[in-house]
């Protein structure tokens, strides 16, 4: 009975997941292009060592691989430092950056607001309780940020900057909503100069890893919800989405991805990526 009333449940799932993905901001670049202008080589550079100084010491890898943030260790001047990073960040033009260098600021911007909103509002649940009305469910339409004149919500860093201006699949990798079905924070800031190894290594991390794509005891291939939320960022369709994720996966893996026909269920676990779970 129990496996019966799952394979009703799970195009139910997928539906839910596909109405989710219609509510998502669509990749549309903002008006104000001076936000997204390259510089050429060779850039300025963006201490992040405060950043980074923060993830070595408030983020660690627990028992299943997870990287968890111990929110409720944070002390209070590191918590000052991290306001004070995210205010030098926010007082760097952009269009002072080379490729690499701006998509690593904007994924350390967005990742460091994001703990700091998690900070401002310990201890939550999940960082969807963090809404702004009845009507919200998160913090993501929030304003959050003002960079060269413009004020920004998270919304708009990753869906109105980053999406349309890199085209990089590969960020949904790296940016992280402080959820354990995320892909991992890292323990430490993006830098220019490790960028193409970071991502990769993030890819390969979360396509093997339970989180992302894994296949039920029934043989039902289960992806993250990212997969459907930013489908167009991966591929055309379902099938494409797939032949893109088998490319990171170890060969067992990789083999039952090829012969995957299609995606039974997306799941996503929005449980905050707390290092005391549970508070």
């Amino acid at each position: 009975m129990r496996a019966f009333i799952l394979c009703l449940l799970l195009p139910l799932l997928a539906a839910c997941a596909s109405v989710e993905r219609l509510a998502l901001p669509a990749p549309t670049p903002l008006e104000n292009s001076a936000l997204t202008r390259l510089a050429d080589p060779p850039g300025i550079r963006v201490s992040h060592s405060e950043w980074d100084r923060f993830l070595s010491t408030y983020v660690s890898t627990d028992s299943s691989g997870v990287n968890r943030v111990a929110y409720g260790q944070v002390s209070a001047a590191d918590r000052a430092r991290l306001e004070a990073y995210l205010n030098t960040l926010q007082a760097v033009d952009p269009a002072t950056l080379t490729r690499d260098q701006q998509l690593a600021y904007w994924i350390n911007l967005y990742n460091a607001i994001t703990v700091d909103l998690v900070l401002e509002n310990y201890p939550v649940a999940s960082i969807r309780d963090i809404s702004e009305g009845p009507l919200s469910i998160g913090p993501w339409n929030r304003p959050v940020a003002v960079v060269s004149g413009q004020t920004l919500t998270l919304n708009d860093i990753e869906h109105r900057v980053i999406r349309p201006t890199f085209q990089e699949p590969r960020i949904h990798y790296a940016l992280n909503c402080a959820a354990v079905g995320c892909p991992n924070l890292m323990d430490r800031a993006w830098q220019a100069g490790t960028l193409e190894r970071d991502l990769a290594a993030a890819e390969r991390a979360y396509v093997n890893d339970p989180r992302g794509v894994r296949f039920d005891d029934r043989g039902r291939l289960i992806l993250s919800k990212i997969y459907i939320w930013f489908r167009e960022d991966f591929g055309p369709n379902e099938q494409a989405v797939i032949a893109a994720i088998s490319k990171a996966a170890e060969p067992e893996l990789r083999a039952r991805l090829q012969q995957a026909r299609r995606v039974n269920a997306y799941k996503y676990d929005w449980a905050l990526n707390d290092a005391a779970p549970g508070l």
